[in-house]
């Protein structure tokens, strides 16, 4: 008898995808120091690596899940296509705002001037694109726990996906960044993109570029 799939199925791939991202924990916890390399203590160079290596890392982990939700659960995160509306084009340049006005606050500036000023342009640009990578895994727990509590509540009208992120990588900031305020100002974000996916219809085509530039600014 085949098993009836429900949001406790669409559940675990969010929490996966959530898992993802803590493996970098692992590369910076285990695997570098036996290597003889700290955070604390990078070059350039192992900087770079660092990187490099997660961004593989998080590209597979999301590849399998999208993959394994198709597979397994015949569901297919493109196949949502919205043609957007005015009043979406108002919700997106919402998003927008508020992100980089939460951002401004947070960093106490602008964001990406302020890292490139920091980092110059060569780490700046393998930030960028470190971060492309972790926006590609919490668009997909976003998804993936919309899903889930679709299933549950039969209610598509509220970001669900937003409010799992917020849970899991927003207050997850909370430990790793020592800050309630960051967490919570994390957390906000989370909820924001989520609500970022459904303002484009659930259409990721335009949720994930969305989402990255959300998540950057």
């Amino acid at each position: 008898m085949e098993k009836k799939i429900t949001g406790a199925d669409y559940l675990y791939l969010a929490l996966y995808a959530f898992a993802g991202i803590g493996l970098e924990m692992l590369l910076v916890g285990v695997i570098e120091p036996i290597l003889g390399i700290s955070l604390e203590t990078y070059t350039t160079a192992q900087n770079i690596v660092h990187w490099i290596i997660i961004c593989i890392v998080w590209l597979l982990v999301g590849i399998f899940l999208i993959g394994l939700a198709k597979k397994k659960y015949s569901f297919n995160i493109w196949e949502y296509h919205s043609k957007l509306k005015a009043w979406q084009y108002v919700g997106i340049i919402t998003c927008l705002v508020v992100s980089v006005v939460s951002h401004y606050m947070d960093w106490e500036g602008f964001k990406p001037l302020l890292e490139f000023q920091r980092l110059g342009a060569l780490k700046f640009t393998f930030q960028y694109i470190y971060y492309f990578f972790e926006a590609f895994l919490i668009s997909l727990i976003i998804i993936f726990g919309q899903k889930a509590c679709e299933k549950w509540f039969k209610n598509e009208a509220i970001p669900y996906g937003g409010i799992v992120l917020a849970l899991t990588w927003g207050l997850m900031h909370i430990a790793s960044k020592g800050s309630i305020s960051v967490g919570l100002l994390s957390a906000f974000g989370g909820f924001l993109y989520g609500a970022a996916y459904l303002i484009v219809g659930k259409d990721y085509r335009k949720a994930l570029p969305l989402i990255c530039l959300m998540f950057v600014l």
